[in-house]
């Protein structure tokens, strides 16, 4: 079975009484998302993390937090074309995906989205969590951020 494997980040920013969580709308789907895309070759994961949210969100000044890794995995179906073109896979086959994300304060709320996102907004962990509803593995990740950050404190 062929595999994807991806990277990307939760994008927090620190306010003096709460904390905010960085979505982004994809434009084909219009799901709710964390910035995330495809590690290339010679990259490491936090390279890949690092470079696709900057990437997607303008976002330059990001300091990763230490400990806090997590990987998803999930099926999905061939429909990009660069899965067909640069993997030569075929439309509607089965993919494996695996996302590892990181945790990435933010110092800067001024985002600058790339073509392939709609919308974004900075929520709180109530509003983030319930625009992650239909993505239960993006809600979890989540939920493991904030569970994260408030121990850390």
């Amino acid at each position: 079975m062929p595999v994807e494997k991806s990277a990307g980040a939760i994008i927090f920013f620190r306010q003096p009484d709460k904390i905010e969580y960085l979505l982004i709308q994809n434009s084909s789907n219009k799901t709710w998302v964390f910035p995330k895309g495809l590690i290339e070759k010679g990259e490491d994961v936090k390279q890949a993390a690092l470079r696709e949210t900057q990437e997607e969100t303008g976002l330059k000044d990001l300091r990763l937090i230490d400990g806090f890794k997590e990987t998803i995995r999930y099926f999905m179906k061939v429909k990009y074309d660069y899965q067909i073109k640069e993997h030569g896979l075929k439309l509607g086959q089965i993919v494996l995906k695996f996302v590892t994300y990181f945790l990435a304060e933010s110092f800067s709320k001024e985002v600058k989205l790339s073509f392939e996102h709609d919308d974004f907004g900075w929520f709180s962990f109530e509003e983030a969590a319930e625009k992650l509803k239909k993505t239960r593995s993006n809600l979890d990740v989540l939920r493991k951020a904030d569970d994260y950050l408030r121990i850390m404190g």
